[in-house]
């Protein structure tokens, strides 16, 4: 949040803070602050306003971000040049920021127009999936779905969102038990079982290790779900399997059309939390106005999921903090614990995040990173903590573990249940995530204006002075509500969410 607005160049987000962050691009010669500025500073990036000493923490939101390399001099640009990543002690502090919360009486709760399934979960859209057990199978796949397209099926049937093929890289040169199997399986499961699926075909080869009858004996679906499976091999190759499915999904229309929307309770929202192609605003308006968002949907009685786990590695202390027991918040410091192994054994180390687009906005260190995406999850408890592509039961504000790659994170938030996504964006990323609808927040009015046509909501209003973080999140509390009941998103007008469906692909490739 805006804490402390120095003047119009520059914003001091906590007064124990010893930089700002310059919110124009700043000349040499130029002062803020009170502090001249040797050198130019570009607009997201920080600025020394007391000297920092080398080996001394530096400091945003009131948080550490990193230690100094070198002695820093007030008015120089702080950024990977004299500052960098280094391991500390974070007081984990299980359950000590816990607080009742102020739950909105059933009767006064907000309402959406959404459509209930027979085994009580809320869809909010209404498709059609062609699911695919292996790589194998995607080409024929995506054949099924452009034939649904291209012959014009879906006019006669306005109820009907659309048909997508959800196709992947792996399935088969892999182990068929442990982890990898283990994760691709619930992947699938997740988003079989999921409510904006009416129905759906599994596709496969045939000879693949991910066989679809040990995959479909482990599912419990909604029983008027329709399901078709079937094997390319079986069917006798590409195009009679293409004229076959064609004609499944042809049979099926009639009776997902028969979807109508009802009234139903803003408690049945699982809403994701998501970011991807952050800057140095993600932290000070879109993350926090999507968190405040979040506690009006846990406020009302539905669910937020957080996700992105080497995204909120230096701030996890602030979520243990609030989580409701010490099993809750031993869980996600397990997580924590996971994946410093994880990136040690394959080379690397937390810190290989931020990217790039992410340093060019002004982040210079994961910490700094971490900071500004925990404000995603608003300050409501943290009721539980879930493995990727768990299917996510508990009400409140959850924790999912997934990797910060946002189509990867994206897919397990969905196979999870999530109904609506909203996903932030600094530098400008696109991504849709069918079946559900995504709303994409842009974190600065200058990127909004560049991108319009790919951004739902400009939350750089928030720097213009023109809202506050508040105002912010309760205009996309509303937003939320109206994308549920079926308002189409700008990833959804664009026919993004085919290609973003990625299960996180972990074990060796044999």
């Amino acid at each position: 949040m805006i804490a402390s607005a120095t003047e119009s160049t520059g914003v001091r987000l906590h007064p124990s803070d010893n930089v700002l962050v310059a919110t124009v691009d700043l000349p040499a010669g130029s002062t803020v602050a009170g502090v001249r500025l040797p050198g130019p500073v570009p607009s997201g990036h920080k600025v020394a306003v007391v000297p920092v000493p080398a080996g001394d923490a530096v400091r945003k939101y009131n948080q550490v971000i990193g230690f100094a390399t070198t002695d820093i001099a007030p008015g120089d640009h702080v950024h990977t040049h004299n500052t960098e990543f280094r391991a500390f002690e974070r007081d984990f502090a299980f359950g000590a920021d816990v607080t009742p919360t102020a739950f909105v009486a059933p009767e006064r709760q907000a309402t959406f127009q959404g459509i209930v399934r027979s085994d009580g979960r809320i869809a909010t859209r209404n498709y059609i999936g062609i699911l695919t057990s292996v790589n194998c199978s995607a080409t024929t796949a995506k054949f099924i779905a452009e034939s649904v397209r291209s012959t014009g099926l879906l006019d006669a049937f306005p109820n009907v969102d659309g048909v997508v093929a959800l196709t992947h890289g792996t399935g088969c040169g892999m182990a068929s038990s442990g982890e990898g199997f283990d994760v691709l399986q619930r992947t699938l499961t997740g988003y079989a079982a999921h409510p904006n699926f009416a129905g759906f075909l599994l596709l496969g080869l045939g000879c693949e290790v991910n066989q679809i009858a040990g995959l479909v004996e482990t599912w419990t679906l909604d029983p008027t779900k329709i399901v078709h499976t079937m094997n390319i091999q079986d069917e006798g190759g590409t195009a009679a399997t293409v004229r076959r499915g064609l004609q499944l999904i042809r049979d099926m229309l009639p009776e997902v059309d028969k979807t109508t929307r009802v009234t139903v309770p803003a408690s049945e929202l699982v809403l994701g939390l998501n970011c991807g192609g952050s800057d140095a605003y993600s932290g000070i308006t879109a993350n926090p106005a999507l968190g405040a968002a979040a506690d009006l949907v846990v406020r009302h009685g539905g669910t937020a999921i957080l996700g992105e786990t080497p995204e909120i590695y230096g701030a996890e202390h602030l979520l243990t903090r609030r989580a409701v027991s010490a099993s809750v918040g031993n869980k996600l410091v397990d997580l924590i614990r996971w994946w410093e192994k994880y990136t040690a054994d394959n080379n690397g180390s937390m810190d290989n995040n931020p990217s790039p687009g992410n340093k060019a906005g002004g982040l210079t260190t994961i910490l700094e990173k971490s900071l500004g995406a925990v404000a995603k999850g608003g300050t409501t408890n943290l009721t539980e903590v879930y493995r990727y592509a768990e299917r996510v039961t508990a009400k409140g504000f959850v924790f999912m573990d997934t990797p910060g790659y946002d189509p990867v994170s994206v897919t397990g938030i969905v196979a999870g249940g999530a109904n609506v996504m909203c996903f932030t964006t600094g530098r400008g990323s696109v991504l849709g995530c069918k079946p559900t609808p995504s709303v994409k927040l842009a974190t600065n009015t200058e990127m909004y204006t560049r991108m319009s046509e790919d951004m739902d909501v400009n939350a750089g209003v928030i720097m213009d002075g023109q809202a506050s973080v508040q105002e912010l999140g309760e205009q996309l509390f509303e937003l939320i509500l109206a994308t549920a009941s079926g308002r189409k998103t700008k990833s959804e007008e664009l026919g993004f969410g085919q290609e973003e469906f990625v299960p996180w692909q972990l074990g060796a490739v044999m």
